[in-house]
C-alpha cells in the first residue's frame, strides 16, 4: 500500500492537566502518513513505554526536559519498524526505538536521528517488551542510579519503592546479584509475593496492609537499618525509610509518584535531618544524562535476562485509542510490572 493511502492517528495533549489527567485533556487527531524527507525515516510504531514520568512532562515550568505543548503529539518512548528511510543508517524493516510519540506512525528527522533520537535494537538481546523494560528506560534508569549513586556493596541492605513496577523490579534484582539484601515495597500481596517469590527478593513489605506497615515492615526486615534507598514514591514512604537509615546510607531520588497528581503542595521530606545525624547522602537523578553509556548497561542486563539471573515482567495494554485510561493505571496502582501499550502487531 502506498504510504499516502495511510493514516496516521494521534493523541495530543489538548489541555494541562489538574491532578489527574482527564479525557479533556486529550486530543484523538488523525492525519495521512507522509514520505520521510532526505535524511530521514519513518517508523511505524509497534509499542509504547508508559512511564510516571510523562506525567511531568505535561506540566508548564522549568524542568529537566521541555514540557509537550499543547496540540503537540504526548511525547513516549516507543519500539517499532522502519518502513521508509532516506537515511544510510537505517533501512526498511530495522527494529528501532526511540521517542516515537503517541502515535501509529512517527517520522524522525534528520536533525534528530544526529542527536541519536532513534537507535537499532537486537531482538536475539530481548524481546520488544523488553526493550521498553529492563533493556529500555526504566532498566537504564535502574541501572545508572543504583551502580552511579546508590554504589552497592555486598552485604548491603536495599530497599526499593514501587518494588514491582518498571524500575523497581530491576533495581531489586541487580542489587541482588551485586550482593546485597532486598526489601521491596509494593501495594499489595500479589505484588509482593511476586518479587519475592519470582525475582528472589528477600522480603517485601505491602504499604497497603495498613497505615503502620511500611514503618512496621522495616523494623521486621531491616533490624540493623538501611544501607541504599532506591525511591520511586516520594511522600510519606520516603519520611518512614529516613528514619531507619544507616550511617553513610544512599538515598536515590528517582520519582515520587505519590506527588506526581497532587493539587497541592509537593510534600517534601520532614525526616531530612537523619541525612545530617548519619552523614548520609540524598541525590536525584535523570536517566537521559548516562546516554552516552546506555550500551554499557544493555549488554550487561540483557546478560543476566539471557542466563536467567533476571527475569521481566509487562503489563501490555492493546491499543492506541486506550492511551488515556492506561496511563492511569500508573496512578492507581492498577498495573503489575512495566506498563506497556501494544499499537500495532509485528
Amino acid at each position: 500500500m502506498p504510504l499516502s493511502h495511510l493514516v496516521n492517528h494521534q493523541i495530543r495533549l489538548a489541555a494541562r492537566p489538574v491532578g489527574l489527567p482527564q479525557p479533556s485533556d486529550w486530543n484523538h487527531t488523525s492525519e495521512p502518513v507522509a514520505e520521510p524527507a532526505d535524511g530521514a525515516v519513518l517508523v511505524k510504531t509497534l509499542a509504547l513505554s508508559l512511564d510516571p514520568a510523562m506525567r511531568g512532562w505535561m506540566n508548564e515550568g522549568k524542568s529537566y526536559i521541555a514540557p509537550v505543548g499543547l496540540g503537540e503529539v504526548m511525547r513516549a518512548g516507543g519500539v517499532g519498524q522502519v518502513m521508509a528511510s532516506r537515511n544510510d543508517r537505517f533501512k526498511p524493516g530495522d527494529w528501532v526505538s526511540g521517542g516515537l510519540g503517541v502515535q501509529e506512525y512517527a517520522l524522525v528527522g534528520a536533525e534528530a536521528l544526529q542527536r541519536n533520537a532513534l537507535f537499532p535494537i537486537d531482538l536475539a538481546s530481548g524481546s520488544l517488551t523488553q526493550w521498553l523494560n529492563v533493556l529500555g528506560m526504566p532498566g537504564m534508569t535502574a541501572y545508572f542510579g543504583l551502580m552511579d549513586i546508590g554504589q552497592p556493596q555486598p552485604g548491603e541492605t536495599l530497599v526499593v519503592s514501587g518494588a514491582a513496577g518498571a524500575v523497581g523490579q530491576t533495581v531489586g534484582q541487580l542489587a541482588r546479584i551485586k550482593g546485597c539484601r532486598v526489601v521491596g515495597i509494593a501495594g499489595g500481596q500479589a505484588k509482593c509475593d511476586w518479587v519475592v517469590q519470582q525475582l528472589g527478593f528477600d522480603a517485601c513489605i505491602d504499604y497497603k496492609a495498613s497505615t503502620t506497615a511500611v514503618r512496621d515492615g522495616l523494623k521486621q526486615h531491616c533490624p540493623d537499618g538501611v544501607d541504599i534507598y532506591f525511591d520511586n514514591v516520594g511522600g510519606e514512604i520516603l519520611d518512614t525509610v529516613l528514619t531507619r537509615i544507616r550511617r553513610r546510607a544512599r538515598i536515590v531520588i528517582c520519582g515520587a509518584i505519590s506527588q506526581y497528581n497532587s493539587t497541592t503542595a509537593v510534600q517534601g521530606p520532614k525526616n531530612y535531618l537523619s541525612l545530617l545525624v548519619n552523614r548520609a547522602r540524598m541525590e536525584g537523578m535523570v536517566v537521559f544524562d548516562y546516554a552516552d553509556r546506555y550500551p554499557l548497561a544493555v549488554r550487561e542486563l540483557a546478560g543476566y535476562l539471557q542466563d536467567g539471573r533476571m527475569q521481566s515482567r509487562e503489563d501490555v495494554v492493546q491499543g492506541l485509542q486506550q492511551f488515556p485510561q492506561a496511563l492511569l493505571k500508573l496512578f492507581n496502582g492498577e498495573n503489575f510490572g512495566k506498563l506497556v501499550l501494544e499499537v500495532a502487531k509485528p
